[in-house]
This record gives C-alpha cells, sequence and structure tokens, in this order.
C-alpha cells in the first residue's frame, strides 16, 4: 500500500490502550473509491465494545484531568510532531480510503496536526474568574472544569481533521473521548490512534470504535457517563443525535450541513473570485461543508466571470488521487454519485442551461465531470439541497437587497462567501449575512484559529480558536466566606 510505517494500517479497534477485535470476528471492508477494491477491514463492533470503551474513558479520567495542563500539553505536542513525521503515510492512508488527490489529503494531515499544536498551547490558557462581592468578607470565585467523557462522531469527508479538531480541545482540557469515525474512512482515525500510542497517552484517554452506527450511536447517547457528544454529519442524523442526547441532558456540539452562498459583486476582482470558487466549490471534488453551493453573480459581471469560471473546471484533471496533477477525485459513494446527478438532472428540466459538464466521467465508477450551471432559480434542488459534488450552479442578481433575500432563504446556515472591493458593503453584507462565517474576497476560511461554526440548522457550538475549548467545560462558582 506504499506506506512505510506499516503499523499504521491498523485492523482492530482501539480500546483502553489496546488493539481489540469483535469477539465473533465480525468484520466491515474499506473501499477505495477511485477503483471500488477492498483495500482492509475494521471490525463491525456495536453497543457493548462502545460501552466498554466508555467505560475504559471514564476510568482514564481521574489520572488525565489530575495531570497538569503542561503535562498534557507535552504529549499533545508529541503527538503533534509523530503526525507531521507521518505526514505522507497518512495522506496515502486517506486517499486510498477518501479518493481525494493525495496533495489535498497531505494539506489536511497537516491542517488537522495544527489543531492538536494550537490546543496543546491552550491547555495552559484555561483561566477562571474572581468577581467583586457585595460584602468585604466574601470572595467569588468562578473556576473551568473538564465536562468528562466525551463522545465524537466524525464524517469521512475530512477523516483526520475532523478528529483533530474534536480531541483538541477535549484532550486539553483534560476529557478523555471515545471515537466513532465513519465507515467510509476508519483507517486514517485508527492511524491516528496508533499515533496517540506512541506519543504516550495513557489508556483510555483516547479509544476509537468502529461498527454498526446505530447501535454504538444509541449507547453513545444514552450511557450517562458521556457528558459530552460532539458530531460532524448531515443534519437529519445531528438533529437525531440531538435528540437521543435529551434523556440524559449531555452537552452536545453539532457542525451540521451547509448551503453556502458565493456571491460576487461588480466591483470584485474577478480573477480573484473566481481562484476562489474554484477552490470553493470543487476541492475534495466538492464534498465538503463549507463548499459553495449557490454562486450569485451580478447581472454586470455575469458572462464575463461564467467565461473565466469556465475556462479554469475545463482545465481540471479528474482521476485517482495518486494520479499527477489530479484536482478531482471519485465521489464516495454510489449514494453520493446519484444525488449529485440527480441535482443536475432537476436542475436541466427546471431550465438550467449546462455550460460544461453535466454527467458521468469517462473514466466511469463514481467519478462525475466538472460542472457548470447557468440559469439557476431558488426552486430547484441544486438551490435548495448541499450537492456535496462538483456542480457549480449560478444565478444572477441585480441588487444588494436581492442578494441578501436569496442568500438567507435556507435552513442553514454555515459559511458564505462574498467578494467585493468595497469595504462599507463588505460590512454591510457581512452583518446581514445569516451565516456563522462569511469570507470576504477569501475561500480558505478553515483555521485551527478561528472559531469554526455555524447557525439555524447547520449546528450548535464552535470548533477552533479559544472559543473551541467552551463546549468541553464546566464553569463551577464557588462563594468563598468569612474572609
Amino acid at each position: 500500500m506504499k506506506i512505510k510505517n506499516t503499523d499504521l494500517l491498523k485492523e482492530c479497534c482501539y480500546i483502553n490502550g489496546q488493539w481489540v477485535s469483535e469477539n465473533s470476528g465480525a468484520k466491515m471492508p474499506v473501499y477505495n473509491p477511485a477503483n471500488q477494491e477492498i483495500i482492509s477491514h475494521v471490525p463491525k463492533m456495536g453497543g457493548d465494545e462502545t460501552r466498554m470503551a466508555i467505560e475504559a474513558a471514564d476510568a482514564a479520567l481521574p489520572e488525565w484531568k489530575a495531570k497538569t495542563a503542561q503535562e498534557r500539553s507535552e504529549i499533545m505536542l508529541r503527538w503533534y510532531e509523530l503526525m507531521k513525521e507521518n505526514q505522507e503515510d497518512l495522506a496515502i492512508l486517506m486517499t486510498l480510503e477518501q479518493g481525494k488527490p493525495l496533495a489535498e489529503a497531505r494539506g489536511e494531515i497537516a491542517y488537522g496536526a495544527n489543531f492538536i499544536e494550537w490546543f496543546a498551547h491552550e491547555a495552559k490558557r484555561i483561566y477562571g474568574d474572581m468577581i467583586p462581592a457585595k460584602s468585604t468578607s466574601q470572595r467569588i470565585m468562578v473556576i473551568k472544569q473538564p465536562i468528562g467523557v466525551v463522545a465524537a462522531i466524525t464524517p469521512w469527508n475530512f477523516p483526520s481533521a475532523m478528529i483533530t479538531r474534536k480531541c483538541g480541545p477535549a484532550l486539553a482540557v483534560g476529557c478523555t473521548i471515545v471515537i466513532k469515525p465513519s465507515p467510509e474512512s476508519p483507517l486514517s482515525a485508527l492511524a491516528l490512534c496508533q499515533l496517540a500510542d506512541q506519543a504516550g497517552f495513557p489508556p483510555g484517554v483516547i479509544n476509537c470504535i468502529t461498527g454498526d452506527a446505530k447501535s454504538i450511536g444509541a449507547e453513545m447517547t444514552s450511557n450517562s457517563i458521556v457528558r459530552k457528544l460532539s458530531f460532524t454529519g448531515s443534519t437529519a442524523v445531528g438533529k437525531l443525535l440531538l435528540e437521543q442526547c435529551a434523556s440524559t441532558v449531555k452537552k452536545v456540539s453539532l457542525e451540521l450541513g451547509g448551503n453556502a452562498p458565493f456571491i460576487v459583486f461588480p466591483d470584485a476582482d474577478l480573477d480573484l473570485a473566481v481562484k476562489g470558487a474554484m477552490l470553493c466549490k470543487f476541492r475534495n471534488t466538492g464534498q465538503t461543508c463549507i463548499s459553495a453551493n449557490r454562486f450569485y453573480i451580478h447581472t454586470d459581471i455575469h458572462d464575463a466571470f461564467v467565461e473565466k469560471f469556465k475556462t479554469e473546471i475545463s482545465q481540471l484533471k479528474v482521476g485517482d488521487g495518486f494520479e499527477a496533477d489530479v484536482g478531482q477525485g471519485p465521489l464516495i459513494t454510489q449514494a453520493a454519485f446519484d444525488k449529485v446527478s440527480a441535482h443536475v438532472a432537476d436542475a436541466t428540466k427546471n431550465g438550467a442551461i449546462i455550460e460544461l459538464g453535466g454527467a458521468e466521467h469517462e473514466k466511469g465508477g463514481t467519478f462525475f465531470q466538472p460542472t457548470l450551471l447557468t440559469g439557476l432559480i431558488d426552486s430547484m434542488l441544486i438551490s435548495k439541497e448541499e450537492t456535496f459534488g462538483p456542480v457549480a450552479g449560478i444565478c444572477r442578481f441585480s441588487s444588494d437587497d436581492e442578494v441578501i433575500k436569496l442568500a438567507n432563504d435556507t435552513n442553514s446556515g454555515l459559511a458564505s462567501y462574498i467578494y467585493t472591493k468595497d469595504l462599507s458593503r463588505a460590512i454591510r453584507i457581512s452583518e446581514a449575512l445569516e451565516y456563522g462565517m462569511v469570507g470576504v474576497n477569501e475561500a480558505a476560511i478553515s483555521s485551527e484559529l478561528a472559531p469554526f461554526g455555524g447557525v439555524k440548522e447547520s449546528g450548535l457550538g464552535r470548533e477552533g480558536s479559544h472559543y473551541g475549548v467552551d463546549d468541553f467545560l464546566e464553569l463551577k462558582y464557588v462563594l468563598l466566606g468569612g474572609i
């Protein structure tokens, strides 16, 4: 499989510092989406094994949270260093199971590792408060303590970064964690656990379970030991998990679906806007929650933008992620391919024009042509739902008020993008957009330095930045009297 460090390829789950298999020997295949070949198998575990992992995390909690922030930081930084040292092997594993171009996979490993480094340092900056009291004989003290055992459910589209983005703040403040990775991309998660073990995390601090999503999720949401659930995935599943967590009143963080508008105003730098559109739409084959889903281009520059965008899209090389200069890989599954196809068919049925692509790629399988559509209207599926594929649909607009209304006409509110040289307009539109994140003349908005998250049905809470630790902490108020 081309990897040098063969210890990174794990076909067992990681519980309490041990590599374990399902007692019955049940396994799930892991496929390469570029050719549908089976590349590995992982255990098909369920509720019983999940309970074991949760109890292991609970047993490890007292020792881990009792460590000083400096001690936790040092172990986390060693984990970060191991990720960087094994970047190429981790990237190869990711491309094999997820399909993204190898260059993108390398970038994700570096990006994901940065969360561990950032939060390793944040561990030493968990500050409390002293509040002036009403009486001179009293002091009001507020301290922050780790919430406890954390359950993390992560998606397939960023199989390393979504784990480190959750593990980083949890581990930094003193929580222990149980991870359930996507069945489409479990190898990346297990490889990170191997490096965590090597970094010196005590047994039980980090655990990883693969298997049946329904039974694993049910145990995570119902088990009273788990005090916090962090989930990245679809809005429908997020709502179900939120409902299930209500029975034990868990703290919940949800990073759910998006329907990102990409707005280009008539004064924008068109070359910069097209560059941003390419990154924002076709990175990871359009399979990112912050991908531009609806392109709103001012009527005065519509035709010029379309021509420039079309030229850039036509130069995009599609293929296996290991091929040289590939810019777009396969869609993850046949179901993903079918959804993209359905969105294109619905759009063309209702009057959209195919400027480029629009069908299965000649490579077959789940490869889809990079596609550009014009003439979109808000009643089309592609306007209402997250396409999660390499299809850019363009709609004209004429005024600021019109495009704000169009952009906000969705239940989602994750990411949004605007291109303009007018500072006043940039500020006004940014404030008017009902989204948790706005990129102004920038498409690469995700960073360990910034709070990532959405509003409305795109989720709860934030990941990254110094705000990212908040959801893993409990505030405790102590009134000191008799002073």
